[in-house]
């Protein structure tokens, strides 16, 4: 009878047991679930840390600047006779572009060159007198002084005559022209622009903090936007001999080849300058870093979560950045090369949160980006 009693008390403390246990788990099956439906796994976006060649560099904006450039005019008026170019042409030094109507100047000239014919025969007739004592030294040496006077107005003709054609400085490329033949044109118009293309000068402002990096025949490259995914090489030239008070900037000029005349004077670029030895430095794009004024951070995705299927766990990993480059940030401590790091959804996460990780729509992270036009 007892032998009875105590199979029964075990078997109803086994059932108890069973049934308080199964409680416990559906509580906690009920506990999880709401869990999950209270904080559902995140979808993010994900890049691999990778170490890349990272070459320090300033960046500026620079303007484009002819090597030899000039708006062509005349220092003196008159009527426009001929035009000898095309816009758009390119000229020799020395070429002739331009006449204006010179027929009173020429007459002049030949007027004074034939008083000045005639006081040289006077002077060599008088020159032969004074051997013979017919003349004295005093009518000679003011024949002398006359003909000498009389080249000079010669001279000076020429010089007037010479302001009325219009040459080419130098040689180069000559942009639109913005006069017509028979218009009056007054002293100091501008005829025509003329910039020598094959080399530009690069003119740019920086911080006065970087002089020290400044160095005469540093390599630079430089981009501009008529020209996406082209860049353009060239070097350092000259610092300025001093800083600008009211900015703290110091002026910087370089050198741009542009045989091919894809350049215009004008024309801004974004400038890097190369000013440190090329280093290998983990790079992540910008969108990855979260800003905080306790420190910068990046959600790194938990390695051990590799067999766990589709959802895994993001841990927070405090960095210290470094330089940027266009999309790209150097990441100097925080992150090891080869850590799947978010680039999209971390400001839906926490130290600890279930992500679900989706590539399929991001965009490539570039050194050097271009604004398309959609």
């Amino acid at each position: 009878m007892v032998k009875r009693m105590v199979i029964m008390l075990i078997a109803v403390g086994a059932v108890l047991g069973a049934l308080y246990g199964f409680q416990v788990f559906k509580a906690g099956i009920i506990q999880k679930v709401m869990a999950e439906i209270a904080n559902p796994a995140e979808t993010i976006s994900t890049t691999s840390a990778e170490l890349t060649e990272w070459k320090e560099t300033i960046a500026a904006v620079g303007t484009l600047k002819a090597a030899n450039g000039a708006d062509l005019a005349l220092q003196t008026s008159g009527i426009v006779d001929a035009i000898d170019f095309q816009s758009g042409d390119a000229v020799e030094e020395g070429q002739v572009l331009l006449k204006l109507a010179a027929d009173e100047d020429v007459a002049k000239l030949e007027s004074l060159r034939a008083t000045a014919d005639n006081l040289a025969v006077t002077l060599r007739r008088d020159q032969e007198q004074l051997k013979i004592k017919a003349v004295s030294q005093a009518t000679v040496d003011s024949d002398a002084a006359n003909l000498k006077n009389a080249q000079a107005l010669v001279s000076q003709q020429m010089a007037l005559l010479e302001q009325k054609t219009l040459r080419a400085p130098f040689s180069g490329k000559l942009g639109i022209r913005s006069v017509d033949l028979g218009q009056f044109l007054a002293a100091g118009t501008t005829i025509v622009t003329l910039q020598a293309l094959d080399q530009l000068f690069v003119d740019m402002y920086l911080p006065q903090k970087n002089i020290s990096q400044l160095k005469v025949g540093q390599p630079l490259e430089m981009t501009v936007d008529a020209y996406p995914g082209r860049t353009f090489t060239g070097t350092l030239t000259a610092v300025n001999a001093k800083v600008d008070s009211a900015t703290r900037n110091v002026l910087v000029r370089a050198s741009v080849e542009n045989r091919d005349g894809s350049l215009l004077p004008g024309m801004f670029g974004k400038v890097n300058i190369a000013v440190g030895a090329s280093r290998s430095l983990i790079t992540l794009p910008q969108t990855a870093v979260v800003y905080n004024p306790y420190g910068s951070l990046v959600f790194v995705v938990d390695k051990s979560d590799a067999a766990e299927g589709a959802e895994k766990t993001v841990r927070q990993s405090f960095i210290k950045t470094g330089p940027t480059r266009g999309d790209n940030i150097a990441i100097i401590d925080g992150v090891s090369p080869g850590d799947e790091v978010v680039t999209a959804g971390q400001i839906k996460l926490s130290n600890g949160s279930r992500v679900l990780i989706d590539n399929s729509h991001v965009p490539p992270a570039e050194d050097a980006p271009v604004v398309v036009d959609q």
